[in-house]
């Protein structure tokens, strides 16, 4: 069954093949922390582990490099303003150095608390200067390169199909409707090196052939995926607000040192929307994944939220929204932990179903059909249990492992069920029945079961 993906390049579906088989090359943009991720970012982020779970599924083992930006985003893409990380140093107090170290860790955490498969290898673009550097040396031999009095930039006019991942009309882009032009020659030059400000000691900057200063946003994740995974590699991804600065700029950069256009498949998820607008940190209002735990909501919720729209889509974001997933996820849960332990092998047939959605570009909402179906058919529970779990292997929910929790029996409820077994054993039914009746008004309910009674607290 061949795996089909959409490429952002070519704007078609394509078969996947690796480069190099068996082995996948894939680079994933990762945070910039200055800022915990919020709930929007990480929709892509499950996009991506899906992606490498599917793949994986199909035979192949994935080499998964994903950067941690932690100096060069500046706050604004015309290479302007400061830089994201001297920005929340200053708003946390702390250093730049350490904000990175904290936001990193609590990305991490978040990823983990997802079920998002760690990248094979995690790469900082603080301990790829040098790399950057020398990216930036061979792209200034070929001659793309042109200096300012605050950087060294890229002179896109030099590449004919520059922007062409986008679809820029780069002719009809004039100088200052879409970005302030300063000493640059072309609204979409960008720049590869920044020069420290001459009033001020930046806490990040190194010395380099053109002076001190730190590299450009763009450069990090060109050098550091060529680095790892070679210039021209299977896929990269990213959200879909790179296709139209961050990419093409990579795009450029590897295209003009080593002819290629970096990667094979370039592919994009797209937004969470909340109030049918992009969540964003520009506001200073987001919502964190910590945000949903502590209003009582399971993490994988979250995650069987964003299996239920295409990763191509956009998904609005609401709380009734979020309760129907997690309903849906307990009830996945609880009729799984019903079939008992997987038996035999997955069914045949439901299996080449979710395989067919799931090689379709990630079809993960008809995945969940077949899902349902499985739920609903008369499969055996153990036949049942064994396909639920070879389907989560892409899925990611963790659901052949997963038990209810064990409550906490009050004292007083354990002597009355003790009083009660007791009364039935002396077959005193009368004196049973009102003691089941004396727990039941307390909350609690008994089912008698042929390994003894269990007690659980009443629903609603």
């Amino acid at each position: 069954m061949t795996l089909r993906l959409f490429d952002t390049y070519t704007r078609t579906i394509r078969d996947f093949e690796p480069l190099h088989p068996p082995e996948v090359g894939m680079y994933t943009c990762g945070p910039t922390v200055y800022d915990y991720a919020h709930i929007g970012n990480l929709r892509t982020y499950i996009f991506e582990d899906i992606l490498r779970r599917v793949i994986e599924y199909n035979g192949y083992p994935v080499k998964h490099v994903m950067n941690i930006t932690d100096v060069g985003h500046l706050v604004s893409d015309a290479d302007s303003g400061e830089d994201k990380m001297e920005t929340g140093s200053r708003r946390t107090g702390k250093s730049a150095w350490e904000i990175a170290d904290f936001y990193t860790r609590a990305f991490q955490e978040d990823l983990a608390r997802l079920h998002i498969l760690e990248p094979t290898i995690w790469t900082r673009a603080t301990d790829h200067i040098p790399e950057q550097i020398e990216l930036i040396r061979c792209i200034e031999k070929k001659g793309f390169t042109y200096r300012t009095s605050d950087g060294i930039y890229f002179d896109t006019s030099k590449l004919s199909d520059y922007g062409y991942l986008a679809r820029l009309d780069v002719e009809g882009l004039q100088a200052g409707t879409r970005v302030e032009m300063g000493e640059k020659r072309h609204p979409t030059d960008f720049a590869l090196w920044k020069f420290s400000p001459r009033d001020q000691k930046r806490q990040m900057e190194w010395d380099s052939p053109w002076g001190v200063g730190f590299p450009g946003w763009h450069i990090e994740c060109s050098a550091m995926s060529a680095r790892y995974l070679g210039p021209f590699f299977d896929i990269h991804c990213g959200g879909e607000d790179h296709i139209y600065v961050h990419h093409p700029n990579e795009i450029a950069q590897t295209e003009a040192c080593y002819g290629t256009r970096l990667a094979n498949f370039w592919m994009h998820g797209y937004f969470l929307q909340l109030d049918e607008a992009k969540m964003s940190k520009s506001t200073g209002e987001f919502l964190r994944l910590q945000t949903l735990i502590d209003r009582g909501y399971d993490p994988l919720a979250y995650r069987f939220f964003c299996l239920s729209a295409h990763y191509r889509a956009k998904l609005n974001f609401n709380w009734e929204s979020l309760d129907g997933a997690q309903i849906a996820l307990d009830r996945l849960r609880k009729v799984a932990y019903e079939w008992g332990p997987a038996q035999g092998s997955p069914n045949r047939e439901y299996l080449a179903r979710f395989c067919e959605q799931a090689n379709d570009d990630l079809n993960m909402p008809r995945a969940l059909a077949v899902v349902w179906d499985l739920v609903r058919s008369d499969l055996p529970g153990g036949e049942k249990k064994a396909t639920l779990a070879e389907f989560d292997r892409v899925l990611g929910l963790g659901l052949a492992g997963w038990q209810p929790k064990e409550e906490a029996i009050p004292a007083e409820i354990e002597a009355l069920l003790h009083e009660r077994q007791r009364a039935r054993a002396e077959k005193r039914w009368s004196d049973a029945d009102a003691l089941r009746s004396e727990i039941t008004a307390a909350g609690y309910e008994i089912e008698d079961t042929p390994k003894g009674p269990k007690v659980k607290r009443k629903k609603g």
